[in-house]
């Protein structure tokens, strides 16, 4: 047994916390269902405190040197590496994740809390600004926003919570933070035991381990947060919007994905294969930027299609914590189902099924289906699994307009041999990251991330996501006796 399955209470004003509810919460790994660790949950009245401490906190926190902030983030990515092995055994049992993905999630984790760490002496940057009236001076401050209300899911639940975390920290804000409760201990209480390590004032950070039963929109409609960070399905994320609109709250909203993959007349197809494979199947396809749609040239389509189906065959499905595994659970029984819903419909709707799959308790092997209508039920759905869809194209412009073709706008991708002629494509298509000649899914802390359409509001990394956790505040100084008019 890891000693961070022992993490079970909730984190407030700096210390564990159990949960006043009566109920309590099973968190199991989704390979066997076995149970890690029970935690009782967090009440609303519990939340409503915490806002408050945090309130309290930051005012404290805000007069922080950036030196100070730098510090206690290195002190958290120190005691990340320090435990990496064990914390990544955690993710792999928690979430279902391969011991591949568990090491790149870990790995952009460091990479976030170092761009954080960078962004922590924007505050100290002033700039002046020439005034039109005689003898005056304008001055541009960054100050923080106050307290932040994060909620983050369960697929990259410790990069997905510390993307807004760390930064948040690193430039003087509290926040208060809801894990998805199936994840609680790799995306909350670990986090949470990081930064007690790192000695930071308590109050500053609080993770609550509850669940929307108990606390209904508390994380959202609460009047202490001045925005609300989301991760997750672009149905809650229009609810987060309503709600924060009506409390003139800022938002920052990454939501749902459509992704395409689109492989053009002169595309390198062995390139585009590989990238497609990885793009799709990486942890079962529960990832918001996955590869969703795979579209490809007519010319292209048919050796495409053989060699993409044929390395499908050879991917290894089953435990996680076999390191040769690359497909291994959805996260539970639930999801699962809607997943072969997916399927079942599909089916239904007449599509052809170029590879079968099947499901052993929530571990399902892959599906391709192939000759797939751009406009059908099946292509225009986030399926947050191992089903891939193969669209033909007519033209390259064509496979474009697929491209564009549904509500979501968040990451894509285009394969040509012409660079030139990926890059002039890439701006239209309408989402917020294309990538030429690689798979959807990438991160990078310091390059935006973001989507556009249904797939969210804001952009995260820095140096963008200064802009979302500051406050621009323009003072002026008057130097000289300023003669007015009457």
């Amino acid at each position: 047994m890891s000693r961070f399955e022992e993490l079970n209470k909730s984190f407030i004003n700096g210390e564990w916390v159990e949960g006043e509810s009566s109920r309590t919460y099973d968190i199991t790994d989704p390979y066997d269902n076995s149970v890690i660790t029970t935690v009782k949950l967090a009440t609303a009245e519990q939340l409503k405190e915490t806002f408050k401490i945090a309130e309290k906190a930051q005012k404290e926190w805000a007069k922080s040197t950036a030196e100070q902030r730098r510090e206690i983030l290195r002190k958290v990515l120190e005691y990340y590496k320090q435990n990496h092995d064990e914390i990544v055994k955690v993710i792999v049992r928690e979430s279902g994740s391969t011991i591949l993905k568990g090491n790149i999630e870990l790995a952009i984790t460091y990479d976030e809390l170092e761009a954080a760490i960078q962004s922590a002496g924007e505050l100290d940057e002033v700039r002046t600004i020439p005034a039109q009236i005689p003898g005056k001076e304008n001055y541009i401050h960054r100050l923080p926003l106050g307290v932040i209300s994060s909620i983050t899911p369960f697929n990259f639940p410790t990069n997905l919570s510390m993307r807004t975390i760390a930064p948040a920290i690193a430039l003087g804000n509290a926040v208060v933070h809801k894990p998805d409760i199936q994840v609680g201990l790799t995306g909350g209480q670990i986090i949470a035991k990081a930064f007690e390590y790192a000695g930071l004032p308590k109050g500053v950070f609080n993770s609550i381990l509850t669940d929307l039963d108990e606390i209904g929109d508390g994380m959202l409609d609460n009047p202490i947060p001045r925005l609300i960070s989301f991760t997750g399905s672009t149905a809650v994320g229009r609810h987060i919007g309503k709600i924060a609109g009506e409390n003139l709250k800022r938002v920052a909203l990454e939501l749902g994905g459509n992704g395409p993959l689109v492989v053009l007349s002169d595309a390198d197809v062995d390139q585009a294969v590989d990238a497609a494979i990885f793009g799709k199947f990486v942890h079962n396809g529960q990832i918001c930027m996955i590869t969703n749609r795979i579209i490809v040239h007519k010319h292209k389509y048919d050796e495409f299609v053989e060699k993409f189906v044929a390395k499908t065959k050879t991917l290894k499905v089953g435990d996680p914590k076999d390191p040769s595994t690359v497909i291994g659970p959805i996260i539970n029984e639930r999801q699962a189902e809607k997943v072969l819903g997916f399927v079942q419909q599909a089916k239904e709707d007449g599509l052809k099924l170029a590879l079968e799959g099947k499901r052993e308790g929530n571990v399902i092997s892959p599906f391709v289906f192939i000759d797939v209508p751009n406009d059908s039920t099946l292509a225009q759905t986030e399926i947050f699994g191992p089903v891939a869809q193969i669209i033909p194209a007519e033209t390259d412009e064509q496979a474009i307009e697929f491209a564009n073709d549904t509500e979501y706008g968040l990451s894509s991708a285009i394969f040509t041999a012409d660079l030139e002629k990926g890059h002039e494509l890439a701006l239209q298509i309408d989402a917020g990251m294309t990538h030429i000649n690689d798979q959807t899914v990438n991160a990078q802390a310091d390059v935006a991330f973001g989507g556009n359409k249904a797939s969210g509001l804001g952009r995260f990394s820095h140096p963008w996501i200064v802009e979302e956790f500051t406050v621009t505040k323009w003072v002026s100084a008057q130097k000289q006796p300023r003669q007015f008019p009457f």
